[in-house]
């Protein structure tokens, strides 16, 4: 830093403090904020970006600088009254972890690094030996062939790419286990791999025990292989075509690379998008993670490996003795000690793999929870703040990843916080209702509007909020369990292979349903105390709003634990393909109009026959990205609708061969820009007003939805109850 930068730095600090820290009326911070506000939804309609961007930030910054010091000096309340101060310290503290995850935000993403271009095309001859690892333990034959065949289809000379299917759930240690039946379904599972492996030309991998989970499991694939590079995709993570075409150059640019990270591109909603019905219409939760943050922290060289989707360098793994297995989180284990050995990552924001989230809110609840669970085995045994080799910004970047699952902390604070007044009468917040309004609602206003501005295009107004409350309740004693005792967690796969037959209340629903009714309890309080209290009405209010507030996403959340059937494992991906239809020997010409991996949408032209119904059987036939062998796959029609001069014919996949395998592997994934069609067609940035509005609407209606198969499930039981009785009886 020159004299002068540090000189325009120093003046320009303290002339922020000053005006940070000067007494103004009630009405005057009203109009400052005003006025801060209405520049920032200036620079944000007017698109103004570059340095408007980080004047914009900066100004918010300032106004929730103020309102920190205003709440640190002014509102807390006297130490000699413990009952008010220890809940209103522990509040305090709550949006203290609130205000310094925000600034870690800024520091991460105010200025992201933008999506990269698309790499030139590489003399094959210089290309380096790949060797992709596929992990697995518990997943299904099927969901592993079509990740394989994707593997195997990625666009690269054959000669240089191995394929491995690490297999965890056939080792020697299960085949020979005690219980009989747990060593008859590994020796099962072990043969019909090696099976699949075989036909397809993969090749099949176990080992002695299972020790160190995935990790383990990575490693000792790299005893076995050779590659320069290794890439990682998770059992149900499948490639596109060009995966190795966009990822591996940058290798060969930079000696100290040692990660290339792409996104983690979902065909199926999660459990809260798919009870809300959201995924079709807002970017995917997991989008602001890979679209924004993932860049923010490449431009700091802190882009970490998130497990899968990634291709990593041999060299730098065998300088930490390969992949860590300390926490249950190897990946961004990994990560932060190559980084700190001063090795290089890059970050690629392209999707280029297609793959599945938990079905089952019990099973998105188990993934996240292992996800904190070792990010805080991260910050207890890593410790990022003073870990030696990292630079200062990549301190930050860390800090900002792992203390972010701290969050069920705040979360339950602000839940209850209301609740201290309501139903205790305690003063956590010595404030009047005209302070509250200038200083809290304000810097809620402009909390909003700074969240937007980063993320607007990939996060909507309220949904981050909602996403944590669903979480906090299971996740806060997960995270209390690991800070007691840090070794206790272990690795868990999260099961994506389940379906959802009939509507119903998720298993660990009740505290959200208890929690929804404690909160509408103390509305009526509220309206009771303003009744019985006029004098105190201004506070009873404010204190009544917040908890209104709390009641609105409580209730969005009893809708996403009310369970949605659902007929389809994975979203259809809209194509155009021409193709045959063979039924009963006679040939439709027809185009597949969309496909997942169990079926396709088809329409046929032409003179239709007589059997063409539900329930029969017909082959269809299309030319193939790349030679496989064959153009013909097996399908079961499920239902024949008839449109115009022909039908629309939905089919189930019926594969038997490595060939069928390989067939829908092309249709599904070979292409990558369909997916990031996909993602753009969903990125619209509704504002703030407009975000909220759609807020509280789903929140209503879903209010309604969780109540009404509350009332279901309880006729339900009564029924059955009911039937039990009488089958005694007889």
């Amino acid at each position: 830093m020159t004299a002068g930068t540090f000189v325009l730095w120093f003046v320009t600090a303290v002339m922020s403090i000053s005006l940070i820290t000067l007494p103004v009326s009630v009405e005057t911070q009203l109009v400052s904020v005003a006025l801060v506000l209405i520049a920032m939804a200036i620079i944000k309609m007017l698109r103004l970006s570059g340095p408007w961007r980080l004047i914009a930030l900066a100004l918010g910054t300032a106004v929730v600088l103020r309102y920190v010091y205003w709440r640190t000096t002014s509102t807390l309340p006297p130490i000699n009254q413990p009952e008010n101060f220890i809940p209103g310290l522990m509040v305090y503290m709550a949006e203290m972890y609130s205000v310094f995850m925000l600034f870690l935000s800024l520091f991460v993403v105010a200025a992201p690094i933008p999506p990269r271009p698309p790499r030139p095309e590489e003399d094959p001859q210089d290309l380096p030996h790949v060797d992709v690892f596929v992990p697995t333990y518990n997943e299904d034959a099927g969901l592993l062939a079509n990740t394989l065949a994707a593997c195997l289809a990625i666009d690269y000379p054959p000669e240089k790419l191995k394929v491995w299917l690490l297999d965890d759930g056939g080792t020697v240690q299960k085949r020979n286990s005690d219980d009989p039946e747990s060593a008859q379904e590994a020796e099962k599972r072990y043969r019909e791999l090696q099976a699949l492996c075989a036909s397809l030309g993969a090749i099949y991998l176990t080992r002695e025990r299972n020790q160190h989970a995935k990790a383990g499991n990575l490693n000792n694939g790299m005893a076995f292989s050779s590659g320069e590079l290794i890439v990682v995709f998770d059992a149900d993570h499948a490639p596109a075509r060009d995966f190795l075409r966009e990822t591996v150059g940058y290798f060969r640019e930079d000696p100290k690379l040692f990660l290339v990270q792409t996104p983690h591109f979902f065909l199926n909603p999660d459990p809260v998008e798919r009870n809300l019905r959201t995924f079709t219409l807002m970017p995917s939760e997991n989008e602001m993670f890979y679209g924004m943050i993932q860049r923010g922290l490449d431009k700091w060289n802190a882009a970490f490996f998130c497990g899968s989707a990634a291709v990593l360098s041999r060299k730098a793994l065998e300088t930490t003795g390969g992949f860590s297995g300390v926490s249950i989180t190897e990946d961004c284990e990994t990560a932060i000690e190559l980084h700190s050995r001063g090795w290089n990552s890059v970050y690629v924001d392209k999707p280029l793999i297609a793959g599945l989230q938990p079905a089952t809110f019990a099973s998105f609840i188990g993934q996240r929870s292992r996800w904190a669970q070792g990010m805080m085995q991260i910050l207890r045994y890593r410790f990022p703040p003073l870990k030696r080799g990292l630079s200062l910004p990549q301190r930050f970047c860390y800090m900002s990843s792992t203390l972010f699952w701290l969050f069920p902390f705040p979360r339950a604070m602000f839940l209850i916080a209301p609740l201290f007044y309501l139903f205790l009468d305690l003063e956590i917040f010595t404030a009047s209702g005209g302070e509250f309004l200038a200083y809290t609602l304000t810097y809620m206003a402009v909390n909003l509007m700074m969240q937007n501005y980063m993320y607007g295009f990939y996060r909507w107004p309220w949904i981050s909020e909602l996403y944590e409350y669903v979480q906090t309740v299971h996740l806060l004693p997960a995270v209390i369990s690991v800070m007691i005792n840090p070794s206790k967690p272990t690795f868990k796969v999260t099961a994506k292979d389940e379906s959802i037959a009939q509507s119903r209340l998720s298993e660990i629903s009740l505290p959200f349903f208890v929690i929804f009714f404690v909160l509408v309890v103390a509305v009526g309080v509220t309206i009771w105390r303003i009744y019985a209290e006029p004098y105190r009405a201004d506070l009873t209010l404010v204190v009544g709003g917040w908890n209104l507030l709390n009641l609105l996403i409580a209730g969005c959340a009893l809708g996403v634990v009310s369970e949605r059937s659902s007929k389809r494992q994975t979203q259809r991906v809209s194509i155009k393909r021409r193709c045959e239809v063979e039924v009963n020997g006679q040939i439709l010409p027809g185009t597949i109009e969309d496909v997942s991996v169990s079926g396709a949408r088809i329409r046929v032209f032409g003179a239709l026959p007589d059997t063409l119904g539900g329930g029969s059987h017909g082959m269809v036939r299309f030319k193939p990205g790349r030679p496989v062998g064959g153009d013909s796959m097996p399908v079961d029609i499920r239902n024949v609708e008839r449109v115009g001069n022909g039908a629309a014919i939905g089919c189930q996949f019926a594969p038997t061969s490595a060939l069928h395998f390989s067939l829908i592997s092309d249709l599904v994934f070979a292409n990558s820009d369909q997916w990031s069609a996909i993602q753009q067609s969903r990125r619209r940035n509704p504002g703030v007003l407009r975000g909220t509005y759609y807020f509280i609407k789903i929140a209503l209606f879903q209010t309604q939805r969780g109540l009404y198969y509350l009332f279901r499930a309880k006729v339900g039981r009564k029924e059955q109850t009911a039937q039990q009785l009488q089958s005694a009886a007889r």
